[in-house]
């Protein structure tokens, strides 16, 4: 019985079929089912129709699970076909098999994997709005019944569709990029009402405004705190508590802190130049005790202005002064409440005592320095600017250590007890000798002060009298002699004898040309040391001398006489 298979050997899909014959046979399936519609009608190559031949015509292509098409059935007549436009293909290239328009668009080819491949899992893709999408499930794979291929439509024009690939090659693509989102978006923002996307555009650009303002003005008060006051944090050190308790009274500190009220600062202008100097109140009467040379350039009609310790000003007039001892007192009128500072006693005065010098060095008020008693009856001489020796000035000085630069001259030197035991007035510069310290010259530890138990007969004879007076010994000597002792001068200034008639020295037998070599049992070497020696007394003292004469050595004694100083 004839089932409708062609007995013919089906060819391979690689064969090339012959002209005017189709090659195209389908894989081995399963019997397929009776089909009982009609044979499809070819036309030839004139455009009328004719039966496929039932031994030559080849199956139409079928896809992989679709079985073979059964042989066609009989012809049946149909209707005359409008001519194609092309020539049909004569090779019948699967999966075309059909002439030119006529032929269905062939489906997507995907290749098969190898047995064992593991396929991977759909990937869940993403819309277009982001959203992730779930994969479709996977139907399961089921071969369809076995069909015949429709027959070509009659129509003009018509393409046959496609049959739909298998569902596996729509799961896998081995040579495809997995279906991931070319962006990480995120899902867009809502829509509105009318459909549009609503915008959000301004709010957010007013909140990073108002967050730009927050910002800047939390930044701006930080930094103004900051340079307020130094950072974020204070840095506190550790630190002892403040105790206002005293000093010892023998200390520089109690010391100080004794005297320094009693100490003033004194500012002259002349008519030719001007000055500063230190004094030191003596009573509460306002009298105060300074050097000469502070005073001098006021000259007769200068203005002097005395500065107290606490600030206080007040202006004083010269009571008295005496360029012997270099020594002037002044007085401030209109004041109260004033601290005279106590007076001690030099000859108590022992080397290496410690002391304290308070002055205005420079013009810097209340400066104090200390050191000690470097030496006693240092003899100095200071001034002498006149050229006639009338302001020259012999001091038996007190030598100290202690700081005293020009502007400390007048000041006080106070002992341990806070009382004064000399006037300080000369320094030893380092390039110009024993000098006042009118000069500019700067300390190097040797300081000179005046012995304050001559300053207090020279002050007392200032503010009772206006005048201080010298003891003298009447006799003129010669300063230019080198030898060691004082000489007696062959001849006065004046051109009379050099020891004045009645006076002390001839009462006690000094001839022109002895040597005095000592007083009192202290040796003298020059004759400005003996002058240093005698200002040192008091008028009306007695003194013993001890005298070279044709080289024989001779004592003998005399009491001081007075001279009015100038």
């Amino acid at each position: 019985m004839d089932d409708g298979k062609t007995t013919e050997p089906k060819a391979k899909w690689w064969s090339r079929p012959t002209p005017g014959r189709s090659t195209r046979t389908a894989p081995q399936e399963p019997p397929p089912v009776e089909d009982a519609r009609p044979p499809a009608v070819v036309p030839d190559a004139s455009g009328a129709p004719r039966d496929a031949p039932h031994e030559a015509a080849a199956p139409e292509p079928a896809t992989a699970g679709t079985p073979a098409p059964e042989a066609p059935a009989p012809e049946a007549p149909a209707p005359q076909s409008p001519r194609p436009l092309h020539e049909p293909d004569q090779y019948s290239t699967p999966p075309y098999g059909g002439p030119g328009p006529w032929a269905p668009a062939p489906p997507v080819q995907r290749p098969t994997p190898a047995h064992g491949t593991p396929v991977p899992p759909p990937y869940a893709g993403t819309n277009g709005s982001g959203m992730t999408v779930p994969p479709a499930p996977a139907p399961a794979f089921q071969a369809p019944p076995p069909q015949m291929p429709p027959p070509p439509q009659p129509q003009a024009h018509a393409h046959p569709q496609p049959h739909p690939p298998s569902p596996q090659w729509l799961q896998y693509d081995p040579w495809g990029a997995p279906r991931q989102p070319l962006l990480t978006t995120r899902p867009g923002p809502p829509l509105g009402p009318d459909g549009r996307r609503k915008n959000r555009r301004g709010p957010v650009v007013i909140g990073a405004l108002l967050l730009a303002l927050v910002a800047g003005g939390i930044g701006g008060g930080i930094g103004a705190y900051i340079e307020r006051n130094g950072g974020l944090t204070q840095v506190e050190l550790p630190q002892d508590e403040r105790n206002g308790g005293g000093r010892a009274p023998d200390s520089v500190a109690g010391i100080a802190a004794s005297a320094l009220p009693s100490v003033v600062t004194l500012h002259v202008s002349g008519s030719t130049e001007s000055g500063t100097g230190t004094g030191f109140v003596l009573d509460g009467e306002g009298h105060i005790l300074t050097n000469n040379h502070v005073v001098a350039p006021a000259g007769s009609s200068g203005e002097i202005t005395v500065t107290f310790s606490g600030g206080e000003t007040a202006s004083a007039e010269i009571i008295g002064k005496d360029s012997g001892y270099d020594l002037a007192v002044v007085k401030v009128s209109g004041v109260s409440g004033l601290k005279p500072l106590p007076l001690g006693n030099s000859d108590n005065v022992q080397v290496g005592d410690p002391v304290v010098a308070i002055g205005a060095p420079f013009d810097l008020s209340n400066t104090v320095t200390s050191g000690i008693i470097s030496a006693k009856d240092r003899p100095i001489t200071a001034g002498g600017e006149k050229g006639d020796g009338s302001d020259i000035s012999y001091v038996d000085a007190l030598q100290t250590d202690a700081p005293i630069n020009p502007g400390n001259s007048g000041g006080p030197l106070v002992d341990t007890d806070a009382h004064v035991i000399g006037i300080n007035s000369a320094i030893r510069a380092a390039d110009s000798g024993s000098t006042t310290e009118g000069g500019q010259a700067g300390s190097i530890g040797l300081g000179f002060a005046i012995p304050i138990n001559q300053g207090k007969r020279v002050a007392e004879e200032l503010i009772n009298t206006g005048k201080a007076t010298h003891p003298v010994i009447g006799v003129s000597l010669d300063m230019k002699y080198t030898g060691d002792g004082a000489k007696v001068g062959p001849k006065g200034a004046d051109g009379k004898s050099s020891v004045t008639e009645g006076g002390p020295g001839a009462k006690a037998g000094i001839q022109p040309g002895d040597v005095i070599t000592e007083v009192d049992g202290r040796r003298v070497h020059s004759g400005e040391e003996l002058i240093v020696k005698i200002r040192s007394h008091r008028p009306g003292d007695r003194l013993k001398l001890t005298l070279t004469r044709g080289g024989k050595d001779l004592s003998m004694t005399l009491t001081l006489g007075s001279a009015t100083g100038t």
